[in-house]
């Protein structure tokens, strides 16, 4: 069974998690240059084993995509060609940044941790990804 690897794409910088071997639970990694993600998931697929790519779904408060998936559909394009035979999934990723920002603070985060850049977009990643580790579990028990 191979990892599960997880996006939180930006413009400038891309939040990155990714399950441990038996998918129990998902771990950050470190926040990638958006210009760098291609390089950085070939490079990871090549060390690790991974079957699937997650990847945030931007949406707006009535469930429509938001004007950030004009950004991300071309990485989407990109990714299915140059790893066609990758699993590519998309997560609903409302909140995902606020909640991270939450869950920073609940932690005993610094203010100067806190505004570290990249900090919010691995977590929001690890959301991700926990989200979609949770509705796939659920799928299973049903």
């Amino acid at each position: 069974m191979g990892r599960i690897l997880a996006i939180d794409y930006g413009r400038k910088r891309c939040g990155v998690a990714a399950t441990d071997v038996l998918r129990i639970c998902a771990n950050g990694l470190p926040t990638v240059r958006t210009c760098d993600l291609m390089d950085f998931i070939k490079d990871y697929c090549g060390r690790e084993t991974v079957d699937e790519i997650v990847v945030g779904e931007p949406r707006d408060m009535h469930g429509n995509p938001s004007e950030s998936m004009n950004y991300i559909r071309p990485f989407l394009n990109r990714l299915r060609k140059e790893m066609p035979g990758m699993k590519v999934v998309m997560v609903d990723e409302r909140f995902t940044s606020a909640i991270a920002h939450r869950e920073m603070l609940a932690g005993g985060f610094s203010k100067k941790q806190r505004a570290e850049k990249g900090r919010a977009d691995e977590m929001a990643a690890v959301l991700i990804l926990t989200s979609y580790l949770e509705s796939s579990s659920m799928r299973f028990k049903l």
